[in-house]
């Protein structure tokens, strides 16, 4: 085998962050994904605001990989595609609100007849039961409810007001489970022929990540009362200004780490201003250095400018270029884990929309050129790219 999942084929209906985050880290890892949006475009590709070859760049950024096929779910001629799709298929994902698969005859009852060993992921912010099911979310407001934002906020002040986590770690995070899922289900039928549905919520997840959860089911308390009520010499640390107007981060939370800031330093007692005034003295170059010699965990405070000439990340191979049909030669961030025997890889830009219709259609259905014409002239899916 070259490539882990060369062999699984993955109907992709997502959209935004989300499911396309974990569809494509199934991609990286070699799996067939085909992306089907209707025939006008997900909302994800027609985002307004800046585009790149038609496309905004976390489209670029999440569909590495894929295949793109477009599919009117709404007419009965392109539920019979999907149908027929499913059937040669391993692995169906989508991140619609609970209820929109059911209402397109598509809910994991038919899929599952269609075929049994399917493997059925159903994304959502909720979960598919539950009081919120039938809510609307996206990133912010799993953070938010889980206790994130909060916890962010008072990483800040305490009796400030809650601050947003940057990014969308929201949909990455819970994305990320979902594909865990998916293998782990992908194992199982391996050992039983079965496939299996999965109801994976945003609101769940994030849950789940978040510690200071268990630290207050423990102890009654939040993590900044815990800190006031009992405080612990857990070191020193944070971010630090340098003389040259940027940032590092130190994590010197060790009593290690204490001790070999002490020595390095000079100083029977450490204080965090002290590190401050020590830091304010140096360039942020010069700071790293100086305390990664001091054996102390240390980083520069990157902008992605910077991030993306870092020369570790460099020898790592973790950004690679690709060739997009509209955008032209792209540089995107590689598959992050390390394999080796079977590495993830990225093959192939985003793609275009419907620029796999023949490709899929012929290959895997078997279609004729004139069955897939009549497909254009009724609507049902759209060459367009």
């Amino acid at each position: 085998m070259g490539r882990m999942l060369e062999d699984i084929r993955v109907l992709d209906l997502t959209h935004v962050w989300f499911g396309p985050w974990c569809t494509m880290m199934l991609a990286d890892m070699g799996a067939e994904v085909i992306r089907i949006e209707p025939p006008w475009g997900a909302i994800d590709r027609i985002a307004e605001g800046l585009l790149f070859g038609g496309a905004s760049y976390t489209f670029h950024h999440l569909n590495l990989n894929k295949k793109s096929l477009t599919l009117n779910l709404k007419s009965p001629e392109g539920l019979e595609v999907f149908k027929e799709l499913v059937k040669k298929s391993d692995v169906v994902v989508q991140n619609f609100t609970p209820g929109t698969m059911e209402k397109l005859g598509l809910g994991y009852d038919v899929l599952r007849s269609l075929n049994p060993r399917i493997i059925y992921a159903a994304l959502s912010g909720f979960g598919q039961y539950g009081p919120y099911k039938a809510r609307g979310s996206y990133a912010p407001i799993a953070e938010a409810m889980s206790g994130h934002t909060r916890l962010t906020g008072d990483g800040v002040d305490p009796e400030g007001p809650p601050i947003e986590m940057a990014q969308a770690y929201g949909d990455l995070g819970p994305g990320t489970m979902a594909a865990m899922a998916i293998l782990a289900a992908l194992r199982y039928r391996d050992k039983t022929g079965e496939g299996q549905m999965i109801d994976v919520a945003q609101f769940d997840c994030m849950v789940a990540y978040n510690t200071a959860v268990t630290g207050y089911l423990l102890s009654g308390m939040k993590p900044w009362e815990i800190r006031k009520k009992y405080p612990t010499a857990r070191g020193i640390g944070g971010i630090f200004k340098t003389r040259d107007g940027k940032y590092i981060d130190l994590a010197g939370f060790t009593p290690k780490a204490v001790d070999a800031l002490k020595k390095f330093l000079g100083v029977e007692e450490l204080s965090k201003d002290l590190l401050a005034q020590k830091v304010l003295e140096m360039t942020r170059d010069e700071a790293v250095e100086y305390f990664v010699k001091a054996d102390v965990p240390v980083g520069p405070v990157y902008h992605v400018d910077e991030v993306v000439k870092d020369p570790h990340l460099l020898e790592r191979g973790m950004f690679v270029e690709v060739e997009h049909p509209k955008a032209g030669r792209v540089k995107v961030p590689n598959f992050p884990v390390k394999f080796s025997k079977t590495p993830g890889k990225i093959l192939t830009a985003a793609p275009l929309l419907g620029q796999h219709n023949r490709e899929v259609l012929m290959n895997v259905l078997g279609y004729s050129e004139e069955k897939i014409k009549e497909l254009e002239n009724t609507g049902v899916i759209a060459s367009v790219f």
